[in-house]
């Protein structure tokens, strides 16, 4: 597909675990649906046709840090062909609860070559905001633990055996995943945003730039009769 024939536009959120991110995201797309824009919303790892291979290797693991990036990436792969491209194509403003960037920073601390998950990925295009909600890694396990009664295996990072204990090896994984993130904010353009406001004011800013950034009103759904 040529970029000329996509009219629409592609806004992606990134960062850690309990960053806040996909609360952000929501409220973005219902103030869009609010104001009467074509939006769609697909978030990360999400597609029928990988989700249960994806469910059953997490559960087993059996996975290794190969296999779980190419079992994300087709997840990923599927999604864009049949629902991303489409959707912008359309004209459309097309939301993304994680993109390629959450598998370039944890696939890379698991030890995949930097420059192959680039390639893997190489299909597709770069969105036109990506906001990274950047938050200190005491307060991300804060709210995670606090959101449910224990850390899940895969996001603390234990099949890297970093550490015996779940929640030292969360602060150790996610660390090297934000440095992850930290060194794409030069090479990708992402917009900073402080994941220690409250909720009302992260929101504020967020509207704020995409109305700088995109002239909405381009956007709007077409009325019938």
């Amino acid at each position: 597909m040529h970029e000329s024939s996509i009219t629409g536009k592609l806004i992606a959120v990134e960062g850690l675990d309990g960053s806040g991110k996909s609360t952000q995201v929501y409220l973005l797309h219902q103030w869009l649906i609010s104001l009467g824009c074509r939006v769609y919303f697909t978030e990360w790892n999400s597609s029928t046709l990988v989700k249960e291979a994806t469910r059953k290797g997490k559960k087993r693991q059996l996975l290794t840090p190969t296999t779980f990036s190419l079992i994300h990436a087709t997840d990923f792969a599927d999604r864009y062909e049949r629902q991303i491209l489409p959707m912008l194509k359309g004209g459309y403003i097309v939301l993304c609860d994680r993109y390629m960037f959450t598998s370039f920073a944890r696939d890379a601390v698991r030890g995949c070559d930097k420059a192959w998950l680039r390639k893997l990925y190489g299909f597709a295009r770069v969105p036109d905001i990506v906001f990274y909600f950047k938050l200190p890694l005491e307060t991300a396990l804060g709210r995670i633990l606090e959101g449910r009664p224990e850390l899940k295996y895969f996001e603390a990072g234990m099949d890297l055996d970093l550490s015996p204990d779940i929640e030292e090896s969360f602060r150790i994984f996610q660390g090297r995943v934000r440095d992850q993130y930290e060194s794409m904010v030069p090479e990708y353009g992402f917009t900073l945003l402080d994941a220690t406001l409250n909720v009302h004011e992260q929101q504020k800013k967020v509207r704020e730039i995409i109305g700088r950034k995109i002239d909405l009103a381009k956007y709007h759904q077409r009325k019938v009769g």
